[in-house]
Protein backbone atom coordinates (compact mmCIF):
# COMPACT_ATOMS: atom_id res chain seq x y z
CA UNK A 1 0.00 0.00 0.00
CA UNK A 2 2.07 2.81 0.98
CA UNK A 3 6.39 2.86 0.94
CA UNK A 4 6.09 4.19 4.60
CA UNK A 5 4.87 2.88 7.84
CA UNK A 6 4.32 7.03 8.26
CA UNK A 7 1.29 6.60 5.92
CA UNK A 8 -1.68 5.29 7.19
CA UNK A 9 -4.03 4.86 4.64
CA UNK A 10 -4.10 5.53 1.16
CA UNK A 11 -5.86 4.87 -2.13
CA UNK A 12 -7.37 6.31 -5.51
CA UNK A 13 -10.57 8.52 -5.71
CA UNK A 14 -12.87 9.97 -8.52
CA UNK A 15 -14.34 12.56 -7.64
CA UNK A 16 -18.57 12.39 -7.65
CA UNK A 17 -19.88 15.46 -6.55
CA UNK A 18 -18.71 18.74 -5.94
CA UNK A 19 -20.61 21.34 -3.51
CA UNK A 20 -23.91 19.10 -4.03
CA UNK A 21 -26.11 20.67 -1.27
CA UNK A 22 -25.06 24.18 -2.65
CA UNK A 23 -21.96 26.02 -2.35
CA UNK A 24 -21.61 27.28 1.73
CA UNK A 25 -18.53 29.46 1.06
CA UNK A 26 -16.47 30.96 -1.88
CA UNK A 27 -13.50 29.40 -1.69
CA UNK A 28 -14.17 25.62 0.20
CA UNK A 29 -16.00 23.15 -2.06
CA UNK A 30 -16.94 19.66 -0.75
CA UNK A 31 -16.28 16.88 -2.80
CA UNK A 32 -17.86 13.27 -2.48
CA UNK A 33 -15.58 10.72 -3.93
CA UNK A 34 -15.55 6.87 -3.77
CA UNK A 35 -12.24 4.85 -3.73
CA UNK A 36 -10.82 2.76 -6.58
CA UNK A 37 -9.10 -0.17 -4.77
CA UNK A 38 -10.62 -0.10 -0.71
CA UNK A 39 -14.14 0.30 -1.79
CA UNK A 40 -14.44 3.63 0.93
CA UNK A 41 -16.56 7.14 0.13
CA UNK A 42 -14.84 10.43 0.63
CA UNK A 43 -16.07 13.73 1.84
CA UNK A 44 -14.02 16.47 1.55
CA UNK A 45 -13.53 20.49 2.31
CA UNK A 46 -10.68 21.74 0.42
CA UNK A 47 -9.81 24.84 -0.56
CA UNK A 48 -10.64 25.15 -4.09
CA UNK A 49 -8.66 28.22 -5.57
CA UNK A 50 -5.52 25.81 -4.16
CA UNK A 51 -6.84 22.97 -5.32
CA UNK A 52 -9.85 22.57 -7.41
CA UNK A 53 -11.50 19.75 -8.61
CA UNK A 54 -14.03 18.59 -11.28
CA UNK A 55 -16.24 15.49 -11.23
CA UNK A 56 -14.53 12.89 -12.70
CA UNK A 57 -11.29 13.80 -11.90
CA UNK A 58 -8.99 10.99 -10.46
CA UNK A 59 -6.87 11.57 -7.32
CA UNK A 60 -4.77 10.00 -4.65
CA UNK A 61 -5.60 10.68 -1.13
CA UNK A 62 -3.37 9.28 1.47
CA UNK A 63 -2.65 10.23 5.24
CA UNK A 64 0.40 10.09 6.99
CA UNK A 65 1.75 11.01 10.33
CA UNK A 66 4.29 12.61 9.78
CA UNK A 67 6.06 14.33 7.01
CA UNK A 68 9.54 12.88 8.04
CA UNK A 69 10.59 9.88 6.05
CA UNK A 70 10.61 6.81 8.00
CA UNK A 71 14.23 6.54 7.94
CA UNK A 72 14.66 10.01 8.69
CA UNK A 73 12.31 10.22 11.72
CA UNK A 74 14.69 8.31 14.38
CA UNK A 75 18.62 8.16 14.02
CA UNK A 76 21.29 7.32 16.50
CA UNK A 77 23.80 8.22 18.80
CA UNK A 78 27.01 7.00 19.51
CA UNK A 79 27.03 8.92 23.06
CA UNK A 80 24.22 9.76 25.63
CA UNK A 81 25.40 12.73 27.67
CA UNK A 82 27.45 10.42 30.38
CA UNK A 83 29.52 9.43 27.61
CA UNK A 84 29.23 5.53 28.53
CA UNK A 85 28.82 4.70 24.88
CA UNK A 86 25.01 4.03 25.32
CA UNK A 87 22.66 4.50 22.48
CA UNK A 88 19.82 7.57 22.84
CA UNK A 89 17.57 7.93 20.01
CA UNK A 90 16.56 11.63 18.72
CA UNK A 91 13.40 12.44 17.05
CA UNK A 92 14.16 14.85 14.18
CA UNK A 93 11.29 18.03 14.46
CA UNK A 94 8.95 18.06 11.63
CA UNK A 95 9.96 19.56 8.09
CA UNK A 96 6.98 21.74 7.26
CA UNK A 97 8.82 24.80 7.06
CA UNK A 98 12.16 23.69 5.98
CA UNK A 99 12.73 23.65 2.28
CA UNK A 100 12.35 19.69 2.35
CA UNK A 101 9.35 19.06 2.54
CA UNK A 102 9.71 15.24 3.11
CA UNK A 103 6.79 13.16 1.98
CA UNK A 104 5.00 16.56 0.94
CA UNK A 105 7.40 17.08 -1.99
CA UNK A 106 5.35 14.14 -3.95
CA UNK A 107 1.72 15.69 -3.25
CA UNK A 108 0.38 18.96 -4.93
CA UNK A 109 -1.51 19.80 -1.65
CA UNK A 110 -0.87 19.62 1.99
CA UNK A 111 -3.57 19.75 5.34
CA UNK A 112 -2.76 19.49 8.83
CA UNK A 113 -5.75 18.44 11.06
CA UNK A 114 -6.76 15.88 13.89
CA UNK A 115 -9.27 12.87 13.92
CA UNK A 116 -11.93 13.80 15.92
CA UNK A 117 -14.68 11.05 15.89
CA UNK A 118 -15.25 7.62 14.94
CA UNK A 119 -18.76 6.54 14.00
CA UNK A 120 -19.35 3.01 13.29
CA UNK A 121 -22.93 3.23 14.13
CA UNK A 122 -24.42 3.54 10.63
CA UNK A 123 -25.85 0.97 8.56
CA UNK A 124 -23.67 -1.73 7.40
CA UNK A 125 -21.19 -5.11 8.53
CA UNK A 126 -18.15 -3.03 9.51
CA UNK A 127 -18.31 0.18 8.29
CA UNK A 128 -16.87 2.45 10.09
CA UNK A 129 -16.73 6.52 9.43
CA UNK A 130 -13.57 8.63 10.64
CA UNK A 131 -14.19 12.34 10.90
CA UNK A 132 -10.92 14.85 10.68
CA UNK A 133 -10.74 18.51 10.55
CA UNK A 134 -7.91 20.21 9.24
CA UNK A 135 -8.44 24.06 10.30
CA UNK A 136 -11.79 23.96 10.05
CA UNK A 137 -12.23 22.36 6.94
CA UNK A 138 -13.51 18.38 7.04
CA UNK A 139 -12.97 15.07 6.06
CA UNK A 140 -15.44 11.93 6.50
CA UNK A 141 -13.80 8.75 5.20
CA UNK A 142 -15.99 6.03 5.40
CA UNK A 143 -15.68 1.84 4.81
CA UNK A 144 -14.16 -1.08 6.14
CA UNK A 145 -12.74 -0.62 9.88
CA UNK A 146 -9.99 -2.68 8.64
CA UNK A 147 -8.27 -0.22 6.26
CA UNK A 148 -9.42 2.56 9.09
CA UNK A 149 -7.65 0.21 12.01
CA UNK A 150 -4.24 2.97 12.36
CA UNK A 151 -6.39 5.62 12.15
CA UNK A 152 -6.14 7.04 16.39
CA UNK A 153 -8.94 9.80 17.44
CA UNK A 154 -6.81 12.63 18.86
CA UNK A 155 -3.53 11.67 16.45
CA UNK A 156 -2.59 15.18 14.34
CA UNK A 157 -2.23 13.35 10.95
CA UNK A 158 -1.23 15.26 7.37
CA UNK A 159 -3.57 14.71 4.47
CA UNK A 160 -1.50 14.00 0.88
CA UNK A 161 -3.39 15.20 -2.35
CA UNK A 162 -2.22 14.54 -5.76
CA UNK A 163 -3.73 14.52 -9.16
Amino acid sequence: MAESSNIIFEDRFTVETVDKDGKKFDRVSRITAPSHNLNMSLTLDLANELYPLEVGEMFTLAIARTLVPEELNTEEDEENEDGQGQSTKKIKRELWRSENMGLGEDYDYVMYGKIYKFDDSAQGDNQTTAYFSFGGLLMALRGSYRHLASVVVGENVYLLMRK
